[in-house]
Parts: structure tokens; C-alpha cells; sequence
């Protein structure tokens, strides 16, 4: 049930931000496994084009740390505290 302290447009950030931080974590654990495995997994092949030459793992594992950081922080902000 949403809050009636917070505007409608909350509710389309919530998912927004849900869906980027669901692109970030699974794009940089697929890009972890395709370099790890040595597969090349199409299904997040766009996030190869950010990553320098020979930087791939690092940034797969920043992807996948800011994706489960925005997750964690969109989670808190939306969470109605407890008395």
C-alpha cells in the first residue's frame, strides 16, 4: 500500500531503479562468469562495450557492486520504519 506522504511519481522510481540495479547485478555476474568460463553469454553483450581492454573483471565486479548497492539503497529509501 503506498504512502500518502509520498507522490505517485515515487512508485515509478522504485521500479526504475529496481530494474537498472537487476541490469547492473545479473549484466556484471554474466560478464564475471563469460570471463571466468571463458563462454561468451549474449545475454547482457551490450555491457562488453563499457569495459576497457584488459579491465573487463574489474569493471564486472563494479557493475555487479553498484547494482547490489543501488538495490540495498532503493530498498531503504522505500522501507517504512518501524516504531
Amino acid at each position: 500500500m503506498p504512502r500518502p506522504d509520498r507522490p505517485h511519481h515515487h512508485r515509478g522510481m522504485k521500479k526504475i531503479l529496481g530494474f537498472l540495479s537487476f541490469v547492473l547485478t545479473a549484466g556484471g555476474i554474466s560478464g564475471l562468469l563469460g570471463e571466468w568460463l571463458d563462454f561468451d553469454f549474449r545475454l547482457f553483450g551490450f555491457l562488453h562495450h563499457i569495459s576497457p581492454d584488459g579491465y573487463e573483471v574489474y569493471t564486472y565486479l563494479v557493475l555487479t557492486v553498484v547494482g547490489i548497492a543501488l538495490a540495498l539503497a532503493n530498498d531503504a529509501r522505500t522501507r517504512t520504519p518501524t516504531p
